[in-house]
């Protein structure tokens, strides 16, 4: 299948500019402008909207398929394929469907496409990240009529709303049977957004064509070269160059240089992203942490707070900032940023303080510290692989032998779901506000409460569930964000995971080509505008 997709890819990128040589200079030219070439670092594991909860693949299904509810670049709610949506009683939520939308197959959108994506979305077979998590809500439908549909949740839940923005909505006519497979061929790929599907070569590219038919605002480009290029220095030599007109999370080292280069321009925006550690506390004998003398013990120290305590205030999140990031985050000591919903104003990064962490160490009786393997990605995030560097010399410092494991991306997502780690990094962007950041973390492990979803590594903490689920079913907007704030600081405090830093989003763009930077990081080639 990947040489058929090549094959496809290959006629796919030549055939516009063949075409145009036929007609002459000028259609060539014309042809040339209607076509954009674009890198992001990350791959998607998938075309499947619905196996993965992860950005690269959510960004790129932004690109086939439609949700209810859409966000903008701020990650506000804005009307998608829903026109409106009314709670008319507190436990009834009445969406109002758009009229006159099409599917790429030319098949009419309508209520029965979102009761089978609603009956999909948790059944996604061997899904390391269930979207379960934005439905779980929904007890019950009802369809009033094709351009209507009544959702009933088992109490008041005001984010209805803010979840479905998450759900991507596919054809019906794809069949209960359909498989990620099938939209990795592009067979199921069947939906109402701006382009349409024409290959997909897993970790090199997607070829898309513009959907003449779409509902909404046309993008600008005809057909678009959807490339991955996880190598920063690759991707950089891939602007400068020509060979693409666009690419995202630009090198901090190589901003410098970038900015002093004729002809290149930049989009910036501060992230909804944060970098932070999980720690494992599931394991009663720890896989990756031996003692100082390399024997394994019969315990897990990173179940005692104390130790979970010196492993944070042992990290100098500023010097990983400046040294590291340069400049291009912020220190951070929770997971949503400043000035977002749910942002806890007086909970601040936990001070750098390597001689308190020993002491920590030695009162929770590891005075000669030990040993821990630290794991993460180095094709994910900014510098992800400097981070964890960095992170492992600190942990040194205090007596915590580290040996450090960057890996891809696509296998540290298969250890995480196995909970195969001791110590991992990795990254989540919320929705805008608090309760996805909530829900899929902090909170234990309860699939069929949507609770915990990505929660692999054993943390549970009973007054976060309760906080938790009170917020969620709070309708008064003040009071509720007031009862996560609450939630977020018990959860910090007892060092339910390592916060590290919020990203900041940097594209880089030539040729006089804007874009409209997205809170959310997604790279989409539709709000890529041309040059005059």
């Amino acid at each position: 299948m990947a040489t058929m997709n090549a094959r496809l890819s290959r006629r796919a990128c030549f055939a516009l500019p063949a075409a145009a040589l036929l007609a002459g200079g000028g259609a060539r030219a014309q042809a040339q402008t209607q076509t954009l070439n674009l890198a992001v670092a990350a791959p998607p594991t998938t075309l499947d909207p619905h196996y993965h909860t992860l950005s690269p693949n959510n960004m790129m299904a932004e690109h086939f398929f439609d949700q209810l509810v859409g966000r903008d670049a701020q990650a506000q709610l804005r009307p998608g394929l829903a026109e409106s949506w009314t709670l008319i009683d507190d436990t009834t939520w009445e969406f109002k469907l758009r009229r006159g939308v099409k599917f790429s197959n030319g098949d009419e959108f309508t209520a029965e496409d979102v009761l089978f994506t609603l009956k999909r979305v948790p059944n996604v077979t061997n899904s390391p990240g269930s979207f379960g998590i934005y439905t779980k809500a929904i007890i019950a439908s009802e369809v009033v009529d094709p351009y209507t549909i009544r959702f009933k949740t088992a109490g008041i839940y005001p984010l209805l709303p803010q979840d479905l923005t998450q759900v991507y909505i596919i054809s019906h006519s794809v069949g209960d049977g359909v498989t990620t497979g099938d939209f990795n061929t592009g067979k199921a790929v069947i939906g109402t957004g701006p382009f349409r599907f024409a290959s997909y070569i897993p970790d090199d590219r997607v070829v898309m064509r513009r959907n003449d038919n779409y509902w909404g605002e046309k993008p600008d480009w005809a057909q678009v070269n959807y490339r991955f290029i996880a190598n920063d220095g690759v991707r950089v030599a891939a602007l400068l160059s020509g060979d693409v007109q666009m690419i995202d999370v630009v090198p901090p080292a190589d901003m410098p240089r970038l900015r002093t280069t004729p002809g290149v321009q930049f989009s910036e925006i501060a992230s909804l992203r944060s970098i932070y550690l999980k720690l494992d506390t599931a394991h009663d004998v720890p896989p990756y942490i031996t003692d100082a003398a390399g024997q394994k013990l019969d315990k897990n120290p990173l179940r005692d707070l104390r130790v979970r305590q010196a492993l944070s205030i042992a990290i100098n999140r500023q010097a990983i900032v400046d040294r590291v990031m340069q400049g291009a985050a912020q220190a951070s000591g929770q997971m949503m940023p400043p000035g977002a919903n749910g942002y806890v104003a007086d909970l601040p990064p936990p001070a750098f303080d390597a001689e308190r962490a020993k002491a920590l160490l030695a009162e929770a009786g590891y005075p000669n510290g030990f040993s821990i393997t630290l794991i993460g990605p180095n094709n994910r995030y900014v510098n992800d692989a400097q981070i964890i560097q960095a992170i492992g010399q600190m942990w040194q410092r205090i007596g915590v032998v580290t040996k450090v494991d960057a890996v891809p991306f696509a296998v540290l997502a298969q250890r995480q779901a196995r909970n195969d780690m001791s110590a991992m990094l990795i990254g989540w962007a919320t929705a805008g506000e608090p309760s996805t950041a909530l829900r899929g973390n902090l909170t234990t492990r309860i699939p069929d409460k949507g609770f915990g979803t990505v929660n692999f590594s054993g943390y549970s903490n009973a007054k976060v569930d309760a906080l938790t689920e009170e917020g969620l079913r709070t309708a008064d907007n003040a009071k509720r964000e007031d009862i996560f704030k609450q939630a977020m600081r018990v959860a910090m405090e007892d060092v339910a995971l390592v916060p590290l830093h919020m990203q900041k989003n940097i594209w880089a763009l030539r040729g006089g080509m804007t874009y409209e930077a997205r809170a959310d990081e997604y790279t989409v080639a539709m709000g890529v505008k041309r040059g005059a």
